[in-house]
């Protein structure tokens, strides 16, 4: 009997691998290896001439131009950083708000929804390119404001801080679809006798929204917080991109140094993913 139960895991454990199987394929042949080779070349000078691929090696020289002698990148890196720690808690926060306004019992609910995630289908790399060069990320008619022009005025964080969400605010709320469906996912999955137990029991909604609403959220906001620090990363807005492919075809730099600067973006994205979810962990733990 126990063979027999045995054999039928195996045989079910091949099938799940065979069924996985063009995935591998495709995941070592298109991904990893791709990876790696981009890896082994960052330590090379590479030339490409009709006869193939030439390297020459050049050891950590191309991390140290990165570091020393690319003022540009050095730039881009550091922009990018700050960007990216104001945008994505902004964007995380803002689709926790509007996710809790979708979820309520509202007309139009449906309606509202799909107007929320129409952004994530329509607004491709090119779309959003053409938007921002015509100014449509800012709202309308915003810098014609008095509050505007004194933040305009100061040089000051918080007077940086408040025009870059003026001037991107349209395009932080454009990122916010698929986190709100997360989100709304999540908000139904609360057992409803909670909230009524709590309102019973004298709590206001405020208290309801810090004491059971946003603990039961933690494992989505860390979901979401990934999601947005990778989907602004790849984007295809992102100036420190874009960098990288002139440098991959500039005969003086080429692949090699492209490849190291790829692989510094890599870690720059690492360090600040791995400082954002240790965040929610430690909020997390003090909730």
């Amino acid at each position: 009997m126990n063979n027999l139960v045995s054999k039928l895991l195996n045989n079910k454990m091949l099938v799940g691998y065979v069924f996985i199987l063009p995935w591998l394929v495709g995941f070592v042949i298109f991904t990893a290896f791709p990876i790696i080779y981009s890896l082994y070349l960052s330590f090379f000078d590479v030339v490409i001439t009709t006869e193939g691929i030439q390297t020459k090696s050049a050891k950590w020289g191309n991390y140290e131009d990165a570091f020393t002698t690319d003022i540009q990148f050095l730039k881009e890196i550091g922009d990018f950083a700050v960007h990216i720690v104001i945008s994505v808690p902004i964007i995380v926060i803002l689709a926790l708000i509007i996710a809790i306004l979708l979820n309520q019992p509202i007309k139009l609910r449906g309606f509202f929804r799909t107007v929320f995630f129409l952004p994530v289908i329509i607004s491709s790399g090119p779309v959003l390119s053409k938007l921002t060069e015509q100014g449509v990320t800012a709202i309308p008619e915003m810098k014609e404001y008095a509050f505007y022009k004194i933040a305009e005025a100061n040089s000051n964080y918080v007077s940086k801080l408040f025009l870059y969400l003026m001037d991107n605010m349209v395009l932080l709320l454009w990122f916010t679809g698929v986190q709100i469906l997360i989100f709304i996912a999540a908000l139904q999955k609360v057992d409803k006798q909670i909230f009524e137990a709590a309102k019973i029991d004298g709590a206001s909604t405020w208290e309801i929204f810090w004491k059971i609403t946003l603990p039961s959220l933690f494992p989505m906001i860390l979901v979401n917080i990934i999601y947005t620090t990778v989907m602004y990363s790849i984007s295809n807005m992102n100036p420190i991109i874009e960098l990288i492919k002139k440098n991959m075809f500039k005969i003086e730099t080429g692949f090699g140094y492209a490849s190291a600067l790829s692989w510094v973006y890599f870690l720059v994205i690492t360090i600040i993913l791995l400082a954002m979810v240790g965040s929610v962990r430690f909020l997390e733990r003090k909730s």
